[in-house]
């Protein structure tokens, strides 16, 4: 009975890292273009990736860069939560 709590609190911390990943990847490279476009050699450089990112999110979405970015982090952490599910049943099996 044992198994049950720390195989929960095993998808639960992987689903949260699974979530927090790809969100803290995203805001640093949109941070990236933000302080590229501080230089005033770069600003178009700048602002272009910043919007790019933007449009890539608001196609997640539906027109809303900020649902877009959750939509991404919560994709990614349900993957991360089934495979982890995946994993632990699979070591358990062959255990």
């Amino acid at each position: 009975m044992s198994i049950f709590p720390n195989f929960l609190r095993s998808v639960l911390l992987t689903s949260l890292l699974s979530f927090f990943a790809p969100l803290l990847l995203i805001g640093v490279g949109w941070t990236s273009f933000l302080l590229i476009g501080l230089v005033p050699a770069l600003q178009g450089v700048g602002r272009s990736g910043e919007h790019l990112i933007l449009q890539f999110l608001a196609t997640f979405g539906s027109g809303c860069p900020l649902h877009g970015f959750l939509v991404i982090g919560t994709t990614f952490g349900l993957v991360g939560a089934l495979f982890n599910t995946y994993a632990s049943f699979g070591h358990s099996r062959w255990s």
